[in-house]
């Protein structure tokens, strides 16, 4: 989980983008690179196979440093989705702190995303982290394809769950920093109630979100809620 050297005043977060084969988990990080533009000098660095699908993961790290004084460092991960990877999947997961889940939203991709998400539940389970230790949020990504669900199956989908649920298109950017800043705050949220991060640190939830927010160039409190069930916004 976090990792926190109060000697130098760091704390880490591992944030893992998670979810099935081609569903959309490295262009989400591509964009977000895109987006933080000039905010940082941090690569993107990616592993790739011969079919060009990722085999062990992409990172994207970032860091700043707050008005008190405490540098954050996030480190952003994807894990690759073919089935043959399972054991990549589980290291890659360790000590995550957020997960998105990465859905694809095409009617044919049902299954996959609930074996993904199984397999999810079950590595979280193999490397000690309770479904309630970690932030989770979901991403309905390819809402420009045909047959895809639609916006009502979404919403009933967000109804039966507890993770936030975001609708995407990640290969045009939209949907992409709403999740990221949806994990970001439910993640900050987490960590607070487990290591009282405002009480040691002074790190308010205020700052580290309009810090989230200035990476992505985007004004603090700018609208990033989820779908909800009645289908506006929480």
């Amino acid at each position: 989980m976090v990792f926190i050297d109060i000697q130098h005043r760091e704390v880490t977060l591992k944030l893992v983008y998670y979810g099935p084969a081609l569903s959309g988990k490295t262009t989400n990080l591509q964009q977000l690179h895109r987006l933080m533009g000039g905010q940082t000098a941090s690569e993107l660095l990616t592993l790739n196979t011969r079919d060009d699908r990722t085999l062990f993961f992409d990172l994207l790290p970032l860091r700043f440093t707050t008005r008190g004084g405490l540098d954050i460092k996030l480190k952003l991960f994807t894990v690759p989705g073919q089935v043959m990877h399972a054991a990549t999947r589980r290291i890659v997961l360790q000590g995550a702190d957020g997960v998105a889940f990465i859905a694809d939203s095409q009617v044919s991709q049902t299954r996959n995303n609930n074996e993904s998400f199984a397999d999810l539940r079950r590595n979280l389970a193999e490397n000690d982290i309770g479904l309630d230790d970690v932030a989770i949020v979901i991403q309905f990504n390819k809402r420009d394809l045909p047959g895809i669900r639609s916006d009502a199956e979404v919403r009933k989908i967000a109804s039966k769950g507890k993770e936030p649920v975001y609708e995407a298109t990640a290969i045009e950017g939209a949907g992409v920093a709403e999740t990221f800043l949806g994990l970001a705050d439910l993640t900050w949220a987490k960590l607070e109630s487990r290591y009282a991060l405002r009480e040691k640190f002074g790190l308010e939830r205020a700052e580290f979100m309009a810090q989230m927010h200035a990476m992505l160039g985007m004004t603090p409190g700018a609208d990033v809620r989820p779908v909800t069930p009645e289908g506006g916004a929480s």
